[in-house]
């Protein structure tokens, strides 16, 4: 068991998700950085789909009310496990009693915590994965919370240490992350579709696990050339939808399946673990993937 004594701004328990719902209205949601998921349950000895936590900016203690086998990852929020600096990327023995604290990251968004066993609560629709559009799944974790942990797997941890931290990749705020994109299925829409591709864009602060705002940092605005309604139609992970306002909306992990503004492009499924790692004020370069 998994005692919560403090959340920071937001912590949620997310698998990777439950696909197959579309025809029902409800979306895959699941770990929005689904990279560093499977990593932190590799370094624990989980198949890769069990359920961890995930942590927006740090802020969160747990302590073990049992012998507990745990990894971090993601965003790299200086851990502690009782006080004493921990690796992050790293395997970590808990004793019964002892608190994991994670503090604020300096670069990235969301970090994840993997748990020999997984985090086993009851599934809804086949997954653990709190959906934030739909309100699907657990609840938000609260101080006071006990999470249940599942039986340890037969495979067992191979390595201390990721070889090399994913989170290694994670720029600071005023390093452009390079977004690569495929043209979307309305980009005649716009006069100049390549305006997504010129300068530099901001992520705003309105970013959720639904999507990031984009705000123009420099380069010429997005405008529309066609100006009729749009019927609705279906929304994929990493669409780029640009509502009349002219700032591009990407698309993240519980965003919804249809929607009716124009979408100019789709980041690649390879790049949206690193959109998802994109904090408010983080500059963004958007690039052609043709």
């Amino acid at each position: 068991m998994i005692r919560v004594e403090h959340v920071g701004p937001l912590a949620t328990i997310q698998d990777l998700g439950r696909p197959g719902w579309f025809h029902s209205g409800v979306g895959p949601s699941g770990a929005a950085d689904r990279g560093a998921l499977r990593l932190a349950n590799r370094l624990v000895g989980n198949p890769e789909s069990h359920a961890g936590i995930e942590v927006l900016l740090g802020g969160v203690t747990l302590r073990a009310e049992q012998h507990l086998t745990v990894a971090v990852t993601g965003a790299p929020a200086p851990a502690m496990v009782d006080g004493t600096p921990v690796g992050h990327a790293s395997v970590l023995e808990l004793d019964a009693g002892q608190a994991l604290r994670l503090g604020l990251s300096r670069t990235g968004l969301r970090s994840y915590i993997a748990v020999r066993g997984g985090v086993d609560v009851q599934p809804v629709l086949g997954s653990r994965s709190r959906d934030t559009l739909s309100g699907i799944g657990p609840p938000p974790l609260r101080c006071g919370d006990v999470l249940p942990v599942g039986p340890a797997p037969r495979t067992f941890p191979i390595i201390d240490q990721a070889p090399q931290a994913e989170s290694a990749g994670l720029a600071d705020l005023h390093t452009p992350l390079d977004i690569r994109v495929l043209p979307g299925p309305r980009e005649d829409w716009f006069t100049d579709p390549d305006a997504l591709f010129h300068g530099t864009w901001t992520v705003s602060a309105e970013t959720d696990r639904i999507g990031a705002r984009m705000e123009r940092a420099a380069g010429p605005p997005l405008r529309r050339r066609v100006m009729a309604e749009l019927p609705t139609e279906g929304m994929a992970l990493g669409s780029i939808q640009v509502p009349p306002s002219g700032q591009p909306v990407v698309f993240l992990a519980d965003h919804p399946i249809t929607g009716g503004y124009p979408v100019v492009a789709v980041v690649l499924d390879a790049d949206t673990d690193v959109m998802a790692q994109a904090r408010p004020g983080q500059a963004i370069r958007f690039r052609p993937a043709r």
